[in-house]
């Protein structure tokens, strides 16, 4: 069976491996998101959609790891505006 390289990648809740995603997510041909953060040997980044806009927190430990939107003092995910580059 022929393997689909072109498959698409969703972002939900708290994920095993998030940055392991966002990693092949980057690698792929047009990055769809941007890292503007990083802490420590990798375990806190910063993480911004092209296509939207929200910003995420992503965090590693060992094998376990999260992602979640980052929100506003309103509740409102945080928008941070990225040129396309």
């Amino acid at each position: 069976m022929k393997q689909d390289k072109t498959k698409n990648y969703y972002l939900t809740g708290v994920v095993g491996s998030t940055l392991a995603t966002l990693r092949r997510i980057k690698m792929k041909k047009e990055k769809r998101f941007i890292k503007i953060y990083s802490q420590g040997a990798g375990s806190k980044e910063i993480w911004v959609d092209k296509e939207t806009g929200v910003t995420y927190l992503c965090h590693q430990s060992g094998y376990a790891g999260g992602i979640t939107p980052l929100l506003g003092a309103d509740g409102k995910p945080i928008i941070t505006p990225i040129e396309n580059q």
